[in-house]
């Protein structure tokens, strides 16, 4: 997919090579983009990656990343700094979006595009805060251990639960790639009742996602985490709708930094907010 754009702009779509700067930007914008996560994102949909460029330089991105027949997500909206303002990133999000097709496509917006982003037909469903700091290390509590090949089955069915879309394919990888530690949490009877990924970025420790019955339980997964931070900051994207993950991560000493929306432009399947304890990725969803 090819489409021409204002200033000779070209809008193609990227390969996982081209992506890497596009990561960079990320960086410098200060979403810290954890260190694997392009590989991740690239298996999910390998064609929902699109870059303007202008005389063969890149100089705009967005991703629409299919997931089902019914849903898809959109993100690293970005223009260079400088270049801004001149329609390349329009321009890109008009050619990324169409792949989507009539799919409902969610995003986390930030404050500064949310009025462009309703102006494209998405609506807040609520608002997403992202945590950071320091949470002491202590005893790895009982019922929470580390992840392997044998629990991924559970983990893509309680995943599928929470999420609006089944995404096997992209939790095999998500689970799987250098760097990233997954804990799960057994409820009564052996019941899978949580599990949390932490995995390394440019900062801080990014955790996602953070998915559990109870707060109880949640707290038990960052409990795990901490002992596998080694001291090192924790960041975690809460959704403030869910009132129970906001306090939780008050209690543990973590401190706001900035606030993005999560915006849909349709409905969505029905999922389970109330065990949604920190997304995945604001990138990805």
């Amino acid at each position: 997919m090819t489409s021409p754009g204002p200033d000779g702009l070209v809008v193609s779509q990227a390969t996982l090579e081209d992506w890497k700067v596009v990561v960079g930007w990320a960086a410098d914008e200060g979403w810290n983009p954890g260190l694997s996560d392009r590989a991740s994102f690239f298996a999910q949909d390998p064609e929902g990656f699109f870059l303007g460029r202008l005389d063969g330089e890149p100089v705009s991105a967005v991703s629409v990343v299919n997931y089902s027949a019914d849903y898809a997500f959109l993100g690293f909206y970005l223009v260079r700094p400088g270049l801004r303002g001149k329609g390349y990133g329009l321009a890109t999000w008009e050619t990324a979006l169409a792949h989507a097709g009539d799919r409902t496509v969610g995003l986390d917006g930030v404050v500064a595009q949310q009025d462009n982003y309703r102006k494209s037909g998405f609506e807040l469903a609520y608002r997403t805060a992202r945590f950071t700091g320091v949470v002491p290390a202590g005893e790895r509590p009982a019922g929470v251990r580390a992840a392997g090949p044998a629990d991924h089955a559970a983990i893509t069915a309680y995943d599928a639960a929470c999420y609006p879309a089944d995404r096997p394919v992209f939790l095999e990888s998500w689970l799987t790639a250098p760097g990233h530690r997954t804990f799960v949490r057994h409820a009564d009877g052996g019941r899978l009742g949580g599990y949390a990924v932490l995995r390394p970025a440019r900062d801080s420790l990014r955790v996602g996602p953070l998915f559990a019955d109870t707060p109880d339980d949640a707290r038990a997964l960052f409990a795990a985490l901490a002992a596998d931070a080694d001291g090192r900051a924790l960041a975690v994207d809460v959704p403030q709708a869910n009132a129970e993950a906001v306090a939780l991560v008050g209690k543990l000493g973590l401190g706001p930094s900035f606030e993005t929306a999560r915006m849909y432009t349709g409905p969505v399947r029905e999922f389970a907010g109330e065990r949604v304890f920190g997304v995945t990725s604001l990138e990805l969803g």
